[in-house]
């Protein structure tokens, strides 16, 4: 498969670059800064460089060409402003889906987050990104033309990964490794009836391709 992975350049993105790297998929990353192109290389993807929060569907879409799949990565990230959680969470995330439907790319994975909620209430930066994030998921799901799977992960650690997760349309609150979220992504991938769900994931006990294919009724 041909793989676009918008947020190149994150934690998690990196670390799925490699594993699909490595079982022979061929990887993009899209990435703002050229300074980041050399690690996305090292993980054996190929780096596209553009900004998803000035670039237009159309520009997206270019990048898009020939893939089988966009996988949502991309985030504010730590010690963003309450505004970027609005540009980048939610808003490059439609952006990537109207620009899929464009490509004709069905198959969309979208990172979010455990307790993402448009109704989330609070003030403060996390709640925005809470929402944002909910919003994000929620235009995602509207899609009749995309694939979709929304997978929203626990608390991030940067733990070793362990290979053993619960994955389940409600698991409660827990942590996660990034190479565990990494692997399932990996897994989902490959996992086509896996599509129209919404799954949280968490660390547990049971292996990742196991857990994915109980998800996906196999």
């Amino acid at each position: 498969m041909r793989i676009v992975i918008a947020g190149g350049h994150g934690q998690i993105a990196l670390r799925l670059e490699r594993l699909l790297a490595a079982r022979g998929d061929e990887v993009a990353g899209i990435i703002r800064a050229a300074g980041q192109a050399d690690d996305l290389r090292a993980a054996g993807a190929e780096p596209v460089v553009l900004d998803l929060e000035s670039a237009s569907v159309d520009q997206v879409a270019e990048a898009l060409h020939g893939a089988d799949a966009l996988v949502f990565a991309a985030g504010a990230g730590p010690g963003s402003s309450a505004e970027r959680k609005v540009t980048v969470d939610r808003d490059a995330a439609v952006k990537c889906a109207d620009a899929a439907e464009q490509a004709g790319v069905r198959r969309y994975l979208i990172v979010s987050s455990m307790g993402a909620d448009t109704q989330h209430r609070g003030d403060g930066v996390f709640d925005v990104y809470l929402r944002a994030k909910g919003a994000a998921d929620d235009a995602v799901r509207a899609r009749t033309t995309l694939d979709w799977t929304v997978l929203r992960p626990g608390s991030l650690t940067d733990d070793p990964g362990t290979g053993q997760v619960r994955l389940a349309a409600g698991t409660g609150r827990g942590s996660v490794p990034r190479d565990d979220v990494a692997a399932v992504l990996a897994e989902l991938l490959e996992t086509p009836a896996t599509a129209g769900l919404t799954l949280d994931l968490i660390s547990g006990s049971v292996p990742v391709s196991v857990a994915v294919k109980d998800v996906a009724g196999n």
